[in-house]
């Protein structure tokens, strides 16, 4: 089994290397590497697409810079349905359409547009950054054994807002209802980073590696 997060040249890959290869040594869920390889990805059982800065930035850097690497991606998530799990920006390029700093397409796999954070406290500050208590909307087996209450690590300006709240699978309040997961078919995106939210990020994090959607 071989899992494959896919270096775009967007966000630092180590500590989410060393998550999920700890986490897959202890599943015995195989090989994780970091790669910028499409032959890699095509390969992949599993492919994690993590994301950090700006929505554009980001699907620009994967679509255009990394053609080949987004062929690939294209080619195992949808053609062979292999397990996908998005991270941070890489959970909303999943969405229809994103909107920092200009209207951009992303990657359509939930009906769903990025918009900006617009808490209802001005009190609460943007970017919504540090710990938040998870509030589980929708069973599901990358959730088993994470409940409400649990905490996730956020770091974003930006949240999606889906056309379907099936789709949504957790949440967090930030003065206002945060999307935290989504998910469809073979396809989970996280808000927050799994790799920085300790017991319940790895516990998710195993349960991707073992899914079997």
């Amino acid at each position: 089994m071989l899992t494959v997060l896919i270096d775009y040249d967007s966000g630092n890959l180590h500590s989410a290397e060393k998550a999920f290869q700890r986490m897959a040594r202890e599943t015995g869920a195989g090989t994780v590497i970091v790669s910028q390889h499409p032959e890699d990805v095509a390969r992949a059982d599993r492919v994690v697409l993590p994301g950090d800065g700006a929505f554009p930035a980001c699907r620009a850097a994967l679509m255009q810079d990394h053609a080949a690497l987004y062929e690939a991606l294209i080619e195992s998530v949808e053609v062979r349905a292999r397990p996908f799990l998005g991270i941070c920006v890489g959970m909303q390029l999943m969405a229809r359409m994103g909107h920092e700093f200009t209207s951009t397409l992303g990657l359509n796999w939930i009906a769903g547009e990025v918009r900006a954070i617009r808490p209802a406290d001005p009190a609460f500050k943007v970017p919504h950054m540090g710990w938040n208590d998870l509030v589980i909307d929708t069973p599901h087996p990358v959730l088993n054994g994470i409940n409400t209450g649990d905490h996730a690590y956020f770091v974003h300006s930006y949240q999606m807002e889906l056309d379907d709240p099936a789709r949504r699978l957790a949440h967090c309040d930030y003065a206002g209802s945060i999307t935290a997961i989504v998910g469809t078919e073979n396809r989970i995106g996280t808000q927050f980073h799994p790799e920085k939210s300790q017991s319940a990020g790895l516990r998710l994090i195993a349960n991707f590696l073992t899914w079997a959607p």
